[in-house]
């Protein structure tokens, strides 16, 4: 049995496409959710489909081995970064080498670091005129966005498109491949 965790910091939707995605894999459990916002709408996903979800805070996670050490006790496989929007301390790095990953709303290194996810992500490629977008899945290090890629996919941006478009194209290929990716890092070997 592979086991995973989910971190995330919003609504939850990549979190719910994943928890669908392996619902009839009995091989893949997904252990837990757990967010850093006690008013993050993956809590209410999580609690529609019966999934555990806990949140923590700051404190918790930055300042104590609490988490780490709480994760540590799960007997993971891999933990996965579905929106979440903090930076992985050392000491968590460090319980799980290359079994930490993240997905981000670009073609990394393009759009990384510090603040930028979500819409402002979709609206700097916009204001580039970049003829291209798309997701990078990677593992995580102690800084944003720079750990080692695992793969890409790209996508055209039209001169048509506006953010909002962009960041709808961008989820689709989230949606799609995500998950297909998880099942080849946890079966890989």
């Amino acid at each position: 049995m592979k086991r995973i965790v989910l971190l995330a910091s919003g609504s939850g939707t990549n979190v719910e496409n994943i928890i669908h995605y392996f619902s009839d894999n009995k091989e893949v459990e997904i252990v837990a959710v757990l967010t850093n916002r006690k008013d993050a709408k993956v809590l209410e996903r999580c609690a529609r489909l019966n999934v555990s979800a806990i949140y923590f805070n700051r404190h918790a996670f930055i300042e104590t081995d609490l988490i780490s050490d709480f994760l540590n006790g799960l007997n993971l496989d891999l933990i996965v970064l579905a929106g979440f929007l903090w930076r992985i301390p050392k000491s968590l790095i460090d319980h799980f080498p290359d079994r930490i990953i993240n997905i981000h709303p670009a073609l990394l290194p393009k759009y990384g670091g510090k603040g930028m996810y979500g819409m402002k992500v979709h609206e700097a490629v916009k204001e580039n005129l970049d003829p291209e977008t798309g997701i990078t899945i990677h593992y995580v290090n102690e800084h944003y966005d720079e750990g080692t890629i695992i793969t890409q996919v790209r996508i055209f941006v039209d001169a048509a498109d506006t953010p909002e478009t962009i960041a709808q194209k961008v989820h689709s290929l989230e949606y799609e491949h995500f998950p297909r990716v998880i099942e080849k890092l946890l079966f890989k070997g």
